[in-house]
């Protein structure tokens, strides 16, 4: 039984020092050019030069944290009132004449 809740305990542990990581940073480096905004590219001689923009983050080094994303999607839901479209307003009868 304590194992279970040594378990149980580190995973809330986890999952509440990411929302807290996601809630004071919510911007993370980009994986693919680790937060430079360009790739690295060597020349002839193996000195290191800018390359092109990063196409994944568009040249900005930072992305949004999936924890983030899904808790931008959320608050939009949650905002809106509803998942569903609301209903279509009947239509009125034209007026004769």
């Amino acid at each position: 039984m304590t194992l279970i809740l040594l378990a149980s305990a580190c995973l809330l542990t986890v999952t509440l020092g990411y929302v807290s990581l996601c809630a004071s940073s919510p911007y993370g480096d980009c994986r693919k050019c680790r937060g430079f905004g360009f790739a690295m590219k060597t020349d002839r001689k193996g000195r290191l030069k800018r390359g092109k923009t990063c196409r994944r983050c568009k040249g900005h080094g930072k992305r949004i944290r999936v924890g983030r994303h899904l808790y931008n999607l959320w608050l939009h839901v949650y905002r809106d009132g509803s998942t569903t479209p609301a209903p279509a307003a009947a239509k009125r009868p034209a007026p004769k004449g």
